[in-house]
């Protein structure tokens, strides 16, 4: 499993589909909720991004 979460591809996923989750749930949830849950996706997208990036520096 740690395998296949620590893919490119699936990183590039979590981070692009949890970002724009994050941007738009204010947006579409009111209150409370949507903030926390852009919250959550954001930590969930930068997790993802800082995996984009720790995968590049190991292969340069």
């Amino acid at each position: 499993m740690k395998a296949l979460l620590s893919s490119r591809p699936v990183l590039w996923f979590l981070f692009l589909f949890n970002l724009t989750v994050a941007v738009a749930a204010p947006l579409v949830v009111d209150g409370t909720q949507g903030y926390l849950t852009s919250a959550g996706m954001g930590v969930v997208s930068l997790g993802a991004g800082m995996g984009l990036l720790r995968s590049r520096t190991q292969r340069a």
